[in-house]
């Protein structure tokens, strides 16, 4: 079996876990063809009914020129209708260009953002209640080596190595890391108070009564990380994080963040000072929606896709903005920032005091 099929196959049956009479919708480009083709293989012979939006080049960047106020604020049909009755929704990342919408008039995809709300706290809600599974993953593209500063060979190892797509049975090793993490999982919703440490972070936080999840490769793929919501005035102190965070096709480095109560009261970067002060005037920004760790260790380094870099093993992650409802978060907001600091020298966790975590690794 050739990788893409591999890839696709742990897609539909361990990702997705497709079921007859399912209705599945797939969000792409056309680079991702090859992909796409196998996955509507493998769905439909699992018996699922399948849907394809296939974006080209340039297609959201042409929108936001052309259209009107009218338009900037309808949304598809379609995709309201998939969102509140489909069984299960694919996003395959595959860009053409990263830089795409940089330059874009950005009232107008202000306009566009506010508009897709309703859409937005449908997908919130039907993937936190269960009633309709998501899976987002990566098609490596030229534009995605590019920016991990890989060329494209090395770039497709990089992906289908954090996929686990090299074992011989790649399921099988993904259902070995979510038990893995379940216990860590199972001791985290225990606890009542998590403080973050290193070298230029101390943060604490009440995780009391919000529940940590698992996330083990259903909800993205790749995946490695446990995650949970912040009760949200109880975040406390200051946290620094060194690895690229990317906002919009924008690079900001080096954010330090002081939060007092719950809410980010002064924030400084070396790069993008301008992102962050047009982050934190949007409603509901200064408050955090979810605090996580990294533990997929087959993922060592930052290629500035939050889908990787967020795994890192050995790395906290804290996002700013939108909460998961299934944690129990409250927080309300058009933004979830994940934001990524290295745990590996000199890193520490306290749960209730006690170090549970040290230098990137769990010590319980």
């Amino acid at each position: 079996m050739s990788i893409i099929s591999k890839y696709a196959q742990l897609l539909v049956d361990y990702c997705l876990y497709l079921k007859p009479g399912e209705r599945l919708y797939i969000a792409t480009t056309t680079a991702a063809e090859d992909l796409v083709k196998e996955v509507f293989r493998f769905a439909t012979r699992r018996g699922a009914l399948v849907d394809i939006n296939m974006a080209f080049p340039d297609k959201n960047r042409i929108f936001l020129e052309e259209a009107s106020q009218e338009q900037l604020s309808q949304n598809s049909p379609l995709l309201e209708y998939v969102m509140n009755n489909y069984e299960a929704y694919l996003v395959i990342r595959a860009p053409f260009n990263l830089r795409e919408d940089q330059n874009v008039d950005k009232q107008k995809e202000k306009t566009k953002s506010l508009a897709a709300k309703p859409i937005n706290d449908s997908y919130f809600r039907r993937t936190a209640d269960g009633s309709m599974k998501r899976c987002l993953c990566q098609y490596p593209t030229q534009a995605s080596a590019q920016e991990a500063s890989m060329s494209l060979e090395e770039y497709q190892h990089f992906v289908f190595n954090a996929c686990k797509l090299y074992e011989d049975d790649p399921r099988a090793a993904w259902e070995e890391l979510g038990k893995n993490q379940q216990r860590i999982v199972d001791y985290l919703n225990q606890c009542n108070e998590i403080r973050y440490s290193n070298a230029k972070t101390d943060i604490k936080f009440s995780v009391k009564n919000r529940l940590w999840i698992n996330s083990d490769g259903k909800n993205n793929m790749p995946s490695g990380e446990v995650f949970t919501g912040p009760i949200e005035d109880s975040v406390n102190g200051v946290v620094h994080f060194d690895y690229p965070a990317i906002y919009k096709g924008h690079d900001v480095q080096d954010i330090t963040l002081w939060v007092e109560n719950g809410e980010v009261v002064r924030w400084d970067a070396s790069r993008g000072m301008d992102i962050l002060n047009e982050v934190f005037s949007i409603e509901g920004a200064r408050k955090f929606g979810e605090v996580a760790i990294g533990t997929n260790y087959g993922i060592q380094q930052s290629t500035k896709n939050i889908l990787f870099d967020e795994k890192i093993g050995g790395s906290i992650h804290m996002a700013v903005g939108q909460s998961y409802i299934q944690t129990g978060g409250k927080n309300q907001s058009v933004v979830h920032w994940d934001m990524i600091s290295n745990m590996k020298d000199g890193g520490e966790i306290h749960a209730d005091g006690k170090l549970i975590y040290k230098d990137g690794k769990f010590l319980i």
